[in-house]
């Protein structure tokens, strides 16, 4: 199992948007800039958050990025599924066929591990993300969807 750029670039993007959205949309280069994101791995991330109806795109003057959800309401295991399909600690894709059509020993192990990560990653929320890194800056901030 492994967390990809992908997940990881994701999150990072995602909450970078959380924190900058509070006045309207977001661009993605403005994203890029910030977080050394290339513009065009953005582009294809962001097609794929908003397919998952994490964000939402504004055309026009103005336009960009905005959460299509409450910050809260937003946890990282959507944000890494939406970018990496789904992690994965077993070798059989959890279809629990990985010693010649049966469980190998360890299988339950491992998905107890997904399991774990996945409980884990479901618990913490974008608005979790931004207040601690806002009580490193000293602040705490609260983020709400903007139409």
């Amino acid at each position: 199992m492994r967390l990809t750029t992908k997940g990881r670039f994701a999150v990072t993007a995602m909450i970078d948007l959380a924190m900058h959205a509070q006045h309207g949309a977001v661009k993605l280069n403005a994203i890029s800039e910030r977080q050394h994101i290339s513009l065009s791995y953005l582009e294809q991330l962001f097609s794929k958050l908003r397919r998952a109806r994490l964000v939402e795109s504004i055309r026009g003057p103005g336009g960009g990025y905005i959460l299509a959800a409450d910050a809260a309401d937003i946890n990282i295991a959507q944000i890494i599924a939406a970018a990496e399909d789904r992690l994965d600690a077993t070798q059989c894709n959890s279809k629990a066929n990985c010693h010649h059509g049966a469980p190998c020993l360890t299988h339950d192990l491992w998905e107890n591990l997904n399991k774990t990560i996945n409980d884990y990653l479901s618990s913490v929320t974008l608005q979790s993300m931004i207040n601690r890194q806002a009580a490193n800056d000293g602040k705490i901030v609260t983020f709400t969807h903007i139409h």
